[in-house]
């Protein structure tokens, strides 16, 4: 797989060496994630000369190296619950490609990983930061993630992002606020159900008076943020702050009933292959990623 940059200015250091420490935070390996294991080495194909960006497209590729595509061969006929694997097959017409989810895998988000990396060369100073911190209800994560996988389950969580050092002024007051684009390319991620930007759904619980944030000086720092660093969907000079909430992993040990297209009955399906008890685990620097882009693409319009 690989991904096409465009819109890069000329003149940004880049190298291979560039994408690894990013690229290995989205590897699995920990309790609670899938045992493949790929090398996730970037080849960089175009749009960098002698250490720096052209100003042409950048293409990077990624060659998958551990398939078990056998696995998934079953699934033609009996679609998971909660995937997208019965849209799929309705969209395309029975030609999409159905190993490992294909287009709608989270495979793809090794792709949106890179993206991120040059994207944060962009912004600089901006700096982005982002963690789980709740896992199937519970701020203990690592119990969550352990019940989830000795039952053979799943569990979502809940993300949240930072950005530090943002100016005043990035954003439009209309279809390219900041909220709009981060939302944009947020639930591009899979799993993504949901967004909240600064005190979020609280702020339906809470008066003007508790809710408006006191400007404290011309910079804009305000005493409080609920607004999470936007006001009119332009930022306002303080830190961003936004969480998303991911759903549980489709592909889950239980035995499920599905449809099973090819008999037009309900029956029962077991899954396969290697998956994610917790795939919210391996979000942080995917969102990292997205927010990123987001923002190097309103950083070059204003």
């Amino acid at each position: 797989m690989g991904i096409t940059v465009d819109g890069c200015p000329p003149g940004i250091a880049l190298s291979e060496q560039d994408f690894l420490a990013d690229l290995s935070r989205r590897k699995s390996g920990a309790k609670g994630t899938t045992p493949r294991q790929e090398a996730d080495l970037p080849e960089l194909i175009s749009g960098v000369f002698n250490g720096f960006t052209t100003g042409a497209p950048i293409s990077i590729l990624f060659r998958n190296t551990n398939t078990q595509s056998g696995d998934y061969a079953n699934l033609q006929a009996s679609p998971r619950p909660g995937h997208a694997d019965f849209v799929a097959d309705v969209k395309f017409k029975g030609f999409q490609d159905y190993r490992g989810g294909g287009h709608f895998s989270g495979r793809l988000t090794l792709a949106l990983v890179a993206a991120g990396v040059v994207a944060k060369k962009i912004i600089t100073p901006v700096t982005i930061s982002s963690h789980l911190v709740e896992a199937g209800g519970e701020s203990n994560i690592e119990a969550a993630v352990e019940k989830a996988m000795a039952t053979g389950n799943s569990i979502g969580g809940i993300v949240e992002c930072r950005a530090e050092n943002l100016p005043v002024g990035w954003g439009e007051p209309f279809f390219d606020s900041v909220e709009s684009a981060i939302s944009h390319i947020v639930f591009a991620i899979p799993a993504v159900k949901g967004i909240e930007f600064g005190s979020g759904f609280q702020a339906a619980k809470m008066t003007g008076s508790q809710h408006n944030d006191p400007i404290l000086n011309l910079e804009g720092k305000t005493k409080s943020n609920n607004a999470g660093g936007i006001n009119g969907g332009v930022t306002n000079g303080n830190e961003l702050v936004y969480r998303i909430a991911i759903k549980p992993t489709s592909s889950i040990g239980i035995e499920q009933q599905t449809l099973n297209r090819s008999t037009g009955r309900v029956e029962s399906l077991k899954i396969e292959g290697r998956h994610d008890a917790c795939i919210a685990l391996r979000v942080p620097v995917v969102l990292e990623a997205a927010t990123a882009v987001a923002l190097a693409d309103l950083k070059l319009l204003f």
